[in-house]
């Protein structure tokens, strides 16, 4: 069963479509990519899932069922924009009245186990405005894990954090998928901490979705080349692109595409004079597929 499957999913805001004819399918247990430049039709999608907005058209089934209907409704988790937390108040206080608000039974068993899963649970007396962005970004994760929901929907949740921030949260991601059977669909702009984490990506473009494939079909799509350094970089350049059809120079080394034969390439080089000073074998990660992607007009 998919956790999500959306279906021909439209909206328009003054005659201008956000999302138009969608088609989503987002395995049960997976981490779900939501990728897209600002103005695609993330946020809006993520906003009609949660029933935020209502669609002008098509359908959204969560777990097999319709996302109004009141059973499935309970099972998701949400954290879009913000948390919407009291600043004054106290991160326990904070999740007591999303709690009580969610009507939820053993509220502080509750809030215990949501604290521990975001790393928090020797926080829970800061005052929420005395957090720092990671932590209120934890913070409404945790509120949106109140309940135990099989679905959780983050936006944006880790933009703008530091190096450490992102690696907690990364944490925190996979042990939501992995210890609590949750599948999670996460957008966000830092693509590179997404291709760590994500299982499935969507990618979509003027609110339309331009693809869907797992980890293991982006990797397989993904051009392979090798990547080196040599004496004279500008000549070695000349040389290979007598041998080979598509040789860049990018980030101060030469990139042999779709070929991954390093001693043929060596070997071209050191009969013309040419010493490498180094050389490895490589595949285009996420951001550089993206772009990739996004520059081939004929998939609009």
């Amino acid at each position: 069963m998919n956790a999500i499957e959306i279906r021909n999913l439209s909206k328009s805001f003054r005659g201008m479509y956000a999302v138009d004819n969608l088609n989503m399918t987002v395995p049960q247990g997976a981490i779900y990519g939501f990728i897209g430049e600002n103005g695609s039709g993330k946020s809006t999608t993520e906003k009609l899932i949660c029933g935020h907005l209502v669609p002008d058209g098509g359908e959204i089934k969560l777990f097999g069922k319709s996302h109004s209907d009141a059973g499935v409704r309970v099972r998701v988790g949400a954290l879009i924009e913000n948390a919407g937390c009291f600043p004054n108040s106290s991160v326990r206080a904070n999740l007591m009245m999303q709690a009580l608000n969610l009507g939820l039974e053993n509220r502080e068993e509750e809030i215990k186990r949501v604290l521990k899963i975001v790393r928090m649970e020797d926080n829970a007396r800061i005052k929420f405005k005395s957090c720092s962005l990671g932590m209120k970004q934890r913070i409404g994760i945790a509120m949106a894990l109140l309940g135990d929901p099989a679905l959780l929907i983050l936006d944006e949740p880790i933009n703008g954090l530091d190096t450490d921030g992102m690696k907690i949260m990364r944490e925190i991601l996979v042990d939501i998928t992995q210890n609590l059977g949750c599948t999670v669909l996460i957008s966000s702009h830092i693509l590179g901490e997404l291709e760590k984490i994500a299982t499935h990506y969507g990618i979509i473009r003027q609110g339309k979705m331009i693809q869907e494939l797992s980890a293991e079909e982006m990797d397989a799509r993904s051009r392979v080349f090798v990547s080196l350094k040599t004496s004279d970089m500008q000549r070695s350049a000349a040389v290979l692109k007598d041998m080979f059809y598509n040789v860049k120079q990018e980030d101060g080394c030469l990139r042999v595409y779709d070929v991954d034969d390093t001693e043929k390439i060596v070997s071209c080089l050191m009969k013309n004079g040419l010493g490498v000073c180094e050389i490895k074998k490589n595949k285009i990660g996420l951001e550089e597929y993206y772009v990739e992607l996004m520059s081939n007009k004929e998939v609009i």
